[in-house]
């Protein structure tokens, strides 16, 4: 049975329960807010709705149902009995006076019936099962309730406020869908939800100037490459995108979230292996020579990209792999956009190097072990200067190398000839996060080769640090567990 959804008013409509115990009260509860005129009719009444008829909420009469009481002027009519034969006999009334129905648990007799709802007034969810199992949709109810804010609600009270200025200001209905879109992903919308409601009135109104001047550029970090990793107000960010601009590291599932009228844009730039074999590049922003631009040139073609889009108007979201500001150029693109007076939001990620160690087990820092973590990038590291390989070398903290793998073997012989111990615990992961994610395990002096007879390719994370040794004694001690559960069952 396929039942359409509706928001019924009930305000000031005449509606009638069956039945006064804890069923009917939970139905109560909800007709009450809506203003509805309530007759309860039930022989024994629950103490709370008799507060209810006390307090003026509703008319109690104290007696069996007779099917008189169902007529053509009531526009709902509820029974929440388990007398015998009585919700049989409400139906067949209610039919025959063409008055909506619900007989609580018996789908078959009802001509509505109630979705589990969650309420964030004035924004309200319902969430139904057609009636196949009421259980199952407060379980799903549980499950949105934890993804919606508490004070969701507040944010139609900022829109309220400034529904007939948006109106005004932006006469094109798209333009105000796009602006609405970037309130509700941004600061004023959490000031809005913690009950800052004119300070984010405020933030909205000057948002409204800047549209009305030009467009907006976002920075998202997109996470280290599960798509479950990004943030919830980064993926708002997508879902407002007039321009969705992504790199290479961006798990496809992420565009899925974009709008349909989005543009896309891949300016994704090819690492140092890629690019020692590469012929031609395939991303959408291109010198006009057609000849492959260098990561620097890439860059200033993405940072001007950014500007252009921008200055026509458009929300621009630069989706970016891991965190924006963690050897991701993001400070680049804020400087870019400063200078052609644009204010960026940055939304931040989690960094692919916490993620990696996480998802291997691996903690960066360790009492006894590891006071502190450096965060480095293996890039060329071949042609630096001046590199503090001696501090590096230094026992008591982790290092975590980015973009390592073509400059392994040169940043494991400085780390020896610094003083780095060659049974030092180190690790390569391989495509952190994702399904095919690989740990190479080996001693620092014993990594390069390991690595290579492992035939590594993708994007790789390198850890070197005693801390890495923790999750291969947590590996040992599952295995000894392992070992002793399967004696016993034997």
């Amino acid at each position: 049975m396929f039942y359409l959804p509706l928001f019924h008013r009930l305000q000031g409509a005449q509606c009638l329960v069956v039945g006064a115990g804890q069923t009917a009260l939970r139905k109560l509860r909800w007709l009450v807010r809506a203003g509805a005129q309530i007759t309860v009719i039930a022989p024994q009444i629950d103490p709370e709705i008799q507060r209810m008829r006390d307090s003026g909420n509703l008319i109690i009469e104290r007696r069996e149902f007779y099917p008189e009481a169902v007529h053509a002027g009531l526009r709902l009519v509820i029974s929440a009995t388990n007398a015998p034969q009585v919700s049989e006999s409400v139906f067949a009334r209610a039919l025959d006076e063409r008055v909506l129905v619900n007989c609580v648990d018996r789908t078959e007799l009802c001509t509505i019936i109630f979705p589990a709802i969650i309420d964030r007034l004035p924004i309200l969810v319902a969430v139904s099962s057609m009636g196949q199992s009421p259980t199952l949709s407060r379980s799903v109810r549980g499950w949105i309730e934890t993804r919606l804010p508490q004070g969701l609600g507040r944010l139609a009270e900022l829109a309220g406020r400034l529904r007939l200025e948006v109106k005004q200001s932006l006469p094109d209905v798209d333009a105000r869908k796009g602006y609405w879109d970037a309130v509700f992903s941004s600061p004023a919308a959490t000031k809005a939800m913690r009950g800052s409601v004119d300070e984010a009135v405020s933030d909205a109104q000057r948002m409204l100037s800047q549209q009305r001047a030009g467009g907006e550029i976002v920075l998202v970090g997109a996470g280290p490459g599960d798509p479950d990793l990004i943030t919830l107000r980064g993926l708002r960010a997508i879902q407002s995108a007039d321009v969705l601009m992504y790199d290479k590291l961006i798990d496809p599932g992420l565009l899925e979230y974009a709008r349909r009228d989005v543009e896309l844009v891949d300016v994704g730039k090819q690492g140092p292996r890629e690019e020692a074999g590469a012929k031609g590049w395939g991303s959408a922003v291109q010198q006009t020579s057609g000849e492959r631009p260098s990561g620097t040139h890439m860059q200033a073609a993405i940072n001007e990209r950014l500007i252009e889009e921008a200055l026509r108007g458009k929300k621009v979201v630069r989706l970016k792999g891991g965190d924006p500001f963690i050897f991701g150029r993001g400070g680049e693109e804020l400087l870019a956009a400063a200078q052609q007076g644009f204010a960026v939001e940055i939304i931040p990620g989690i960094t692919a190097g916490m993620a990696a160690a996480s998802y291997a087990g691996i903690p960066l820092t360790h009492r006894h072990v590891s006071q502190s973590v450096r965060f480095l990038t293996g890039h060329r590291v071949a042609d630096a200067q001046n590199l503090e390989w001696s501090d590096w070398a230094r026992d008591d903290q982790t290092l975590v190398i980015y973009m390592a793998l073509v400059s392994l073997e040169t940043i494991q012989e400085r780390l020896l000839a610094a003083g780095r111990s060659a049974a030092t615990p180190a690790v390569l992961i391989e495509n952190a996060t994702l399904p095919p994610q690989r740990e190479v395990f080996a001693p620092l002096a014993g990594l390069n080769q390991a690595v290579m007879k492992a035939n590594i390719t993708g994007p790789s994370i390198i850890i070197v640090g005693q801390a890495v040794d923790i999750a291969q004694q947590a590996q040992q001690l599952l295995m000894q567990h392992d070992a002793e559960d399967s004696t016993r069952a034997s």
